[in-house]
C-alpha cells in the first residue's frame, strides 16, 4: 500500500494558469514530499517526479539527491496528456533510465498506445490509468470497481495483470 504525495504539475497550460515556472512547481513538489516524510506514515509514501522536457525531469531528479534510494518506487508526474505523443513518454522514460536506472518507475495515466511501446514497456515498474473503466464510467454501469475490468484491460496490453495499477515481476 502506498500514497502519493502531492505534486504540482508543470504542463504548459498549468504554467499558463497558474503563472509560475516549472522550477517552482518541482521545489514544491520535494517541499510537499518533505512535509510528509516529517509524519510517521502507515503506508509507503512515493515521491513524484515533475517536469515537462526530459532534461527538466532529469533536473528534479538531482534536486531530489539522497531522498531517492536504489529500488524506490517513485512516480512520475505530467504524463497523462501525452498518451497521443507516446514517443515523449519513451524520451523522458529513456532519460530518467539514463540517469537513475536503479529506480522503480510509475506512470500515472498511462494508457494502452504508450504501455504498447516495448520501451515503455519495459522501463515502467507500474502505470494507473481509468481508460479501463472509462466506458463503465462514462455510461453508469454497474461493476466500475470490478477487478475482471482490470485484468482484462492489462490483457489486452499483454501486461501480467493490471487491477487500475499494476505491478511487473
Amino acid at each position: 500500500m502506498a500514497a502519493v504525495s502531492q505534486d504540482y504539475m508543470c504542463e504548459p497550460f498549468i504554467l499558463s494558469l497558474t503563472g509560475m515556472s516549472v522550477e517552482e512547481n518541482q521545489r514544491l513538489t520535494i517541499e510537499r514530499y518533505d512535509a510528509l516524510l516529517a509524519h510517521s506514515l502507515p503506508v509507503y509514501l512515493m515521491p513524484v517526479l515533475q517536469g515537462y522536457e526530459p532534461h527538466e525531469y532529469v533536473r528534479h531528479l538531482a534536486q531530489y539527491g539522497d531522498r531517492l534510494q536504489p529500488g524506490m518506487w517513485v512516480g512520475i508526474g505530467s504524463v497523462c496528456k501525452r498518451n497521443s505523443r507516446p514517443q515523449q513518454i519513451e524520451a523522458l522514460l529513456l532519460a530518467l533510465h539514463q540517469e537513475r536506472p536503479n529506480l522503480r518507475l510509475h506512470g500515472f495515466g498511462i494508457k494502452k498506445t504508450a504501455l504498447k511501446m516495448p520501451v515503455v514497456w519495459d522501463l515502467l515498474y507500474s502505470a494507473d490509468s481509468q481508460a479501463a473503466t472509462y466506458h463503465i464510467r462514462r455510461n453508469s454501469i454497474e461493476g466500475k470497481n470490478n477487478p475482471e475490468v482490470a485484468i482484462a484491460y492489462g490483457e489486452s496490453i499483454k501486461a501480467p495483470k493490471q487491477l487500475s495499477l499494476f505491478f511487473k515481476n
